[in-house]
């Protein structure tokens, strides 16, 4: 019996955790306008960079070579066509890095702000709060979407086990 369908949705639920995580933290500090030690510096927005998880990355046997015939799998792809290629499968998704954005700072007119420079510009993050909640929003759906699926294949397989 394979458990590659929750082990599917079990990566799906932790990669979407992990960017629901990062958005929370570039909303929360969407006014920051200094480093957690006190200094003056501006809040880099955080992105997760996720990645597929293929097959050949868990076959110990890629790259070797067989020393008799062997069963052929022709599996359908509704993209390419038939392929006896397993190792071109998605069985998971990971999560490669967090990076912190690289764009400059907004810059706000506020001669007022404590942390204004001698012009009386202000450096906030660069942090569209629009976009951070839709971004919010369709990792909690493909969350949610995780658990469905989730949910689905440990019913198949409680019904497996009591036929």
């Amino acid at each position: 019996m394979s458990f590659d369908s929750l082990n599917i949705s079990a990566s799906g639920l932790y990669a979407q955790r992990i960017k629901m995580d990062a958005i929370a933290s570039n909303i929360a500090n969407v006014n920051t306008t200094r480093n957690p030690d006190g200094t003056p510096g501006v809040y880099k927005k955080k992105e997760v960079v996720f990645s597929a998880i293929y097959n050949d990355a868990m076959n110990p046997n890629k790259g070797k070579s067989s020393d008799g015939i062997s069963d052929i799998n022709m599996e359908l792809d509704a993209n390419s066509g038939t392929s006896n290629n397993a190792a071109n499968i998605a069985t998971g998704v990971s999560v490669n890095q967090i990076v912190e954005d690289n764009n400059p700072p907004r810059q706000i007119y506020n001669p007022t702000h404590p942390d204004a420079d001698k012009d009386g510009f202000v450096s906030m993050p660069n942090i569209n709060i629009v976009t951070e909640m839709v971004d919010m929003i369709a990792a909690s759906r493909a969350y949610e979407a995780n658990i469905t699926t989730l949910d689905t294949a440990k019913n198949m397989l409680s019904s497996a086990l009591r036929i």
